[in-house]
């Protein structure tokens, strides 16, 4: 029961449960590592297995190896000293990929790798060992080709037990690859243990590398957490090792102003540092279609006002507060619904809150959509919104749904935090709200259904703004004259 109350998100039950527990009861040490993990004491979760059974005792070896990762540990290859690059060959390590993900940090690496294909580079991309295998995807090939794009897949017969020995085994592999399709430039994106791997592979080949930061994944674990998760060993040694990685990189791109300051503030040099933020291209292009016609193609009703979103069910994305709004609206708009495009672990609870607020009916849940649909939701929406909580994450990284929002000249109401507010200009292309703030974010989305002209205006100039400044074939031109400057210097 302990164990599953960490695993429900309730350390202080499963602390009493544990303390109900007598000390050397089978399964006691297990379920106390867990619970020392969970709140991010890596040091005290290897500790509580000493005493545990064989199995619990091979659950601390792993955990033990993750923490060395944690505490610094380095990954070396022996030098290549032959080694010759074929030019404008980039090799990108990523954690997943499309077909098998279909997640924002899937399509903007695919919309990226693509967009420099178009640039006129030969690019490869290989993803983490064992998947995608690990995700269910048994029958999975060694390769992939998608848009001329190259997905290179890593599945050993076997993966090792401990976090060190993973990424030393990643790291052969991927040097393996590299010397077949010889890129003269590595690209890969954040986690740290990513960059882990390309600095190991760059190093032994001689050629720069580039870590991408697309999120602050510290922030994000302690999202899910009490304010205390700030303070864990885990967070902080999260922070130290991200810092040390991007002072490593050639070069660190990442998605924003925000998020650029606050590496700055860790130490990355200013001349290290470029903006790729996030894009769009390809249908997104297009002249939009009117919402009514739009909810027609999906089989949905033309005459409705739509008002939601599309993103991943989670804690922090604030769709509580959306829904709260909603309820609070929907008395005295009998013709509108709001439509929530995706899933996540959040998903069961925000029905269930529907349901409690009596518009369970008029809340549409869509689940995870096919990606080439995907703009036509966007497209459905009369008013786009995005309710992010106030957080250390949400407050530094600029989400790509949003964008893609713009793009379809859809006007998009958000919070008022630094990340959304470089997306969306305050009575320019939306309007900005108090995070955790319904009947504020209520009254927002009413004076968008009341007036269509407010609506329309705001929708075309977020579009032009996107249109002018954020297309992934911009971004690709962007990230090969990085290649380009970074290749000078080494």
């Amino acid at each position: 029961m302990a164990d599953v109350a960490t695993a429900a998100g309730l350390p202080d039950l499963a602390d009493e449960l544990l303390s109900r527990v007598l000390p050397g009861t089978p399964g006691r040490a297990g379920a106390t590592a867990r619970r020392r993990w969970y709140s991010g004491d890596m040091t005290g979760a290897v500790r509580a297995l000493s005493a545990g059974n064989r199995v619990e005792r091979r659950q601390q070896q792993r955990l033990a190896s993750e923490l060395a990762v944690f505490e610094g540990w380095q990954l070396r290859l022996p030098p290549q000293h032959a080694y010759r690059p074929v030019p404008r060959t980039v090799l990108h390590i990523l954690t997943n990929s499309l077909p098998h993900t279909g997640s924002g940090y899937a399509q903007r690496t695919h919309s990226i790798l693509r967009a420099q294909q178009e640039q006129g580079w030969s690019v490869h991309a290989v993803t983490r060992p064992g998947y995608p295998v690990q995700v269910g995807k048994l029958t999975a090939r060694d390769e992939d080709r998608i848009d001329g794009v190259a997905y290179h897949r890593l599945l050993p017969a076997r993966l090792p037990l401990g976090l060190q020995e993973r990424l030393h085994q990643q790291a052969e592999l991927t040097l393996a690859l590299a010397l077949e399709v010889r890129p003269e430039v590595l690209h890969t994106t954040t986690h740290f243990v990513n960059g882990l791997v390309a600095a190991a592979v760059a190093e032994a080949l001689g050629i720069p590398w580039v870590y991408e930061v697309r999120g602050q994944l510290a922030d994000t674990w302690a999202s899910t957490r009490s304010p205390e998760a700030l303070q864990s060993e885990r967070y902080r040694l999260f922070k130290t090792r991200e810092a040390e990685v991007m002072a490593r990189a050639c070069a660190v791109p990442t998605l924003g102003s925000v998020m650029a300051a606050e590496m700055a503030a860790v130490g990355v040099p200013a001349d290290r540092v470029r903006l790729l933020p996030n894009a769009v291209g390809e249908d997104y292009l297009e002249e939009p279609l009117p919402a009514g016609e739009a909810r027609l193609r999906l089989g949905l009703d033309p005459d409705t006002q739509l008002i939601g979103t599309v993103s991943s069910l989670v804690d922090y994305e604030g769709l509580d507060d959306l829904i709260r709004a909603f309820a609070l609206m929907a008395g005295e708009s009998p013709n509108l619904k709001c439509m929530i495009v995706g899933d996540g672990a959040a998903a069961p609870r925000l029905r269930a809150q529907a349901a409690d607020l009596g518009v369970a009916d008029r809340v549409v849940f869509t689940g995870r959509v096919p990606r080439d649909q995907a703009r036509l939701y966007h497209l459905a929406l009369d008013v786009f919104v995005v309710p992010r909580k106030d957080l250390t994450v949400t407050r530094a990284v600029t989400p790509l749904k949003p964008v893609e929002a713009l793009a379809c000249a859809r006007p998009v109401i958000a919070s008022a935090l630094p990340a959304l507010a470089e997306l969306v200009q305050d009575k320019e292309s939306g309007l900005l709200v108090r995070p955790a703030d319904p009947a504020g974010l209520a009254r927002a989305i009413n004076a968008l259904l009341e007036n269509p002209r407010l609506r329309n205006k705001l929708g075309n100039e977020g579009r032009r703004q996107v249109l002018a400044n954020r297309t992934w074939t911009a971004v690709a031109a962007a990230t090969v004259a990085m290649y380009n400057d970074i290749r000078q210097e080494a």
